[in-house]
């Protein structure tokens, strides 16, 4: 049986399931893997392999690191290789339609939302943060437009309330790698056709910034909750004390009514961190201050007691 040529484009901790996924099956080939150039990174500003690096390298497979993929240098690279399909999933880069247009049967995109909802850069934040009951992963033919391809799979998974946006990325990579499996299988079997997306229910999510870290005391203790399991791990739910920042890891919504003003510290000690909120409150359980070490609520306290009243800001 004629192996599937395939060409892989990723770069982050998320698309190395579906590499590995890929380059498991007896049946497909991956003649390249592209990925970004090795960056800087952590305190030292050391010289890093991206994640889809070490694995192609640690797989065996011809490794190709453009800043751009859109040059007449990459496309001669690209188009000299007899491929059947791409694969792309977090890539990082915009892909035109020449590009586009080089393999034989399909570029194929692996996006970690039930499409069209959530286009762009941070869907599996935007389904913490709004509390969605459930998300997922599409693959899709890809177009030249933000994420509007056809769809050719789609696989859903239920949100746990307290999990958080690593958490979900982590089980929604896992998804990814076996989504895209079968549905190259079953293309290869001409038992999938690609369906328009439904454009008018589109929505959109831009990249995050740090600032949306900053948490808004004025909102529900639930919207509050997913906000920070929406932030983790970045850019990190963040709020002020007497001008000094402080990292919220992880808070559960209490039922306790409170005629308090929203970001007023009600209790200060024990095992939680108690927290007036635009509706009822919640409960600080793990924290970063000034010390830079994570810490549970009740061993935070042990070193920083929070004199009360005290008040968190506001936006």
């Amino acid at each position: 049986m004629k192996k599937n040529n395939i060409i892989f484009m990723g770069t982050p901790g998320f698309s190395v399931p579906a590499l590995r996924a890929i380059a498991a099956q007896d049946n497909f080939d991956i003649s390249l893997v592209i990925t970004q150039p090795d960056r800087p990174r952590g305190r030292g500003k050391k010289l890093s392999f991206p994640p889809v690096k070490e694995a192609a390298l640690e797989l065996g497979l011809d490794v190709f690191q453009p800043e751009n993929l859109n040059t007449q240098e990459g496309f001669e690279r690209l188009a000299a290789i007899d491929s059947d399909y791409f694969v792309v999933v977090a890539f990082g880069q915009l892909l035109s339609q020449r590009i586009l247009d080089i393999p034989r049967i399909y570029p194929i995109n692996i996006h970690a939302s039930l499409l069209p909802l959530y286009r762009g850069a941070a869907p599996i934040q935007a389904a913490v943060m709004n509390m969605d009951a459930t998300t997922g992963i599409t693959t899709m033919v890809m177009a030249k437009g933000m994420d509007s391809g056809d769809i050719l799979l789609s696989s859903s998974t239920p949100i746990n309330p307290e999990e958080t946006a690593q958490e979900l990325h982590d089980r929604l990579s896992v998804m990814g790698g076996q989504l895209i499996v079968e549905t190259i299988e079953k293309i290869n079997k001409n038992t999938l056709t690609p369906i328009p997306q439904d454009h008018s229910k589109a929505t959109y999510v831009p990249m995050l910034k740090k600032s949306d870290g900053k948490i808004d005391w004025t909102r529900s203790n639930g919207a509050i909750c997913a906000h920070i399991n929406a932030m983790t791990p970045w850019p990190g739910a963040f709020t002020l004390l007497e001008g000094k920042r402080f990292k919220i890891f992880r808070a559960l919504p209490s039922d306790k009514e409170t005629s308090l003003a929203p970001g007023q510290i009600f209790h200060g000690k024990g095992s939680g961190i108690h927290v007036a909120t635009g509706e009822n409150s919640v409960v600080i359980l793990e924290l970063m201050g000034s010390s830079g070490k994570k810490l549970t609520a009740d061993a935070f306290l042990r070193g920083h007691k929070i004199d009360l009243p005290a008040r968190f800001e506001l936006l």
